[in-house]
């Protein structure tokens, strides 16, 4: 008898894990994907939606049919909780769905809400429903002061566990790029000013020395200044407030929200204070061995980043299959930060570092090239409805960038 698979989440780290046990593990499992969404969200791309107008169907990828042809059952649904001890998910309508394994990659709330002032003074480009609404204001902007910002997170306590004053600070750097070529090509960027301000004492505090060398001189050129050490308190109509007492003057505040965990997850005792799952190296919960957690849901994904979230679905795949048919070898975790950032026209900068989980590479390339090769990631990723490029084209990428580092 087929093992009941059920993951819960669509995104990124759903749709690797989704895939990675159909295709090595068909005849052993029957899988269910369960999503309150109808479409996956490429994230990455939004903010080509914020500031170049890319439609919101070139992002959204149908999960219904993704699931279906594939041999998977799929549910559009919310979680209201989790059974760990009779092994089954209740959704909010009441029904329950059994399961062997359960993989949970729901991602994390993006809280809004915890900020003041951000529902009448605030923009943002992390869904599908505030990035094109900051395309809308950018096209009627012209000129003024700009703040750019991430919301500082609060983690739970766990040994060995890194955690980060903002859950990721790849996306402000592609917004004050982005945004500063906009400007440009609207022509306002001299009666514009932008300020991004960090929650760290450093901004982009998940790489190491070598990439911060590699882009303080880019951002320097374009006139952006940063500043670090600042929690946002309070969104205004003309300024941004900060803890320490501090203010920045803006006329268009821009901002990264803080990360909460999901409702189900705290409900159902399976997490921590702040409602995000510890695991083991396997994505293996610590107390319920068949329940998975992957992606920005898993305490252990830090930053909260899509190249992770496909990692740790991956190994949580190859851990589920060695448990059904004792076959193969379960994957090894290797943290790293691989993204790669938009900037101007056809600039982009392509960071690779392991250095936040005490390894020694840390690269970074500017240019077309890397501009290419998020282009080509974006489309692939799309058209091919959620897979990712083949490993072979990524570990040829990142021998690429060492070789172009030595």
């Amino acid at each position: 008898m087929k093992k009941r698979i059920l993951i819960i989440g669509g995104g990124f780290g759903g749709l690797s894990t989704f895939y990675s046990l159909q295709k090595n593990g068909s005849k052993y499992v029957e899988i269910t994907l369960v999503d309150s969404r109808e479409t996956s969200l490429e994230k990455p791309s939004l903010p080509e939606v914020a500031f170049v107008g890319k439609p919101l169907n070139k992002v959204q990828i149908p999960l219904k049919s993704v699931i279906e042809n594939r041999g998977g059952k799929y549910m559009n649904s919310e979680v209201k909780v989790v059974d760990p001890r009779s092994n089954y998910v209740e959704l909010n309508n009441g029904e329950r769905i059994p399961y062997d394994y359960l993989v949970i990659a729901t991602g994390a709330i993006k809280d809004y809400n915890a900020i003041e002032g951000f529902k009448d003074y605030g923009y943002s480009v992390c869904d599908d429903d505030h990035a094109p609404k900051l395309y809308e204001r950018i096209m009627n902007f012209n000129g003024g002061k700009i703040a750019v910002g991430a919301a500082k997170t609060e983690w739970a306590d766990h040994p060995g566990v890194k955690k980060l004053s903002a859950p990721c600070e790849g996306p402000v750097g592609e917004i004050m790029f982005m945004l500063d070529y906009a400007l440009r090509q609207r022509a306002i960027r001299s009666k514009s000013t932008i300020n991004v301000f960090s929650p760290g004492e450093i901004f982009f505090e998940d790489v190491g020395p070598k990439v911060h060398k590699s882009l303080e001189p880019v951002i320097k050129a374009q006139g952006i200044n940063v500043l670090t050490s600042k929690v946002i308190k309070k969104i205004e109509k003309d300024h941004v407030e900060f803890e320490d007492g501090t203010s920045l003057e803006s006329d268009l505040t821009i901002i990264i929200p803080p990360y909460s965990g999901i409702p189900f997850v705290k409900n159902s005792g399976i997490g921590d204070e702040k409602g995000f799952i510890m695991t083991d190296s396997q994505m293996r919960h610590e107390n319920y061995k068949n329940i998975f957690a992957i992606g920005d849901i898993n305490a252990m994904a830090m930053p909260k980043l899509g190249h992770i979230a496909v990692m740790q679905g991956q190994v949580a795949s190859s851990a589920i299959l060695k448990d059904i048919n004792g076959e193969g070898e379960v994957l090894p975790f290797k943290p790293e930060i691989f993204c790669i950032m938009n900037r101007a026209g056809i600039d982009a900068t392509m960071i690779l570092s392991d250095y936040l989980y005490g390894g020694k590479t840390d690269i970074t390339l500017n240019g077309p090239i890397a501009h290419m090769m998020k282009w080509g990631f974006d489309d692939f990723y799309f058209y091919t409805k959620g897979h990712m490029p083949p490993e072979l084209m990524q570990n040829g990428l990142k021998k690429f960038l060492e070789f172009l580092k030595k």
